[in-house]
């Protein structure tokens, strides 16, 4: 179903890939928009090693979500911030795009789980998340997307 990578000597081994969404604090998200025109919206991730799924908040309405339940196949790339080559005109960096599904998280201890992912991602501390989660939780939704297929690549760019 997932076309194999051409420049197979590039492609990053599974672990590599899984670490860069493991650690990585963005990436871009594509659906299929209006018209069904490609949107790509930068987004916070979070990878659940759990189910295999990234996941994310947003707001409860957009186009981003209008998206999602118009069509639930998306992908997300994720890029490391690259290191320059030894002539300092170019750049060795490595790349991740996950396929899958995308959905709402409808069940709301999932939902608080995958917030609690989230929040201790990105706040300093657990205590911030929980705060954040008891005064925003209601209102937050979250978007699950389940790993069907992922590729990493190696690049120098010239």
């Amino acid at each position: 179903m997932f076309r194999p990578m051409r420049r197979i000597r590039q492609e990053l081994p599974e672990n590599e890939a899984l670490n860069l969404l493991k650690n990585r604090p963005r990436g871009v998200l594509a659906v299929l928009g209006d018209e069904d025109y490609p949107y790509a919206v930068p987004m916070d991730f979070v990878y659940d090693p759990s189910d295999h799924s990234l996941n994310f908040h947003c707001a409860v309405e957009g186009h981003k979500l209008d998206a999602v339940r118009r069509h639930a196949k998306a992908s997300f790339c994720v890029l490391d911030e690259g290191v320059p080559d030894e002539t300092g005109d170019f750049y060795y960096f490595n790349s991740v795009i996950v396929f899958g599904q995308i959905r709402e998280v409808a069940d709301a201890d999932e939902k608080v789980a995958k917030l609690r992912l989230l929040g201790n991602k990105y706040f300093p501390t657990t205590a911030m998340t929980e705060e954040d989660i008891a005064k925003n939780g209601a209102r937050a939704l979250v978007l699950s997307l389940s790993i069907e297929h992922v590729t990493g690549k190696h690049v120098h760019e010239r």
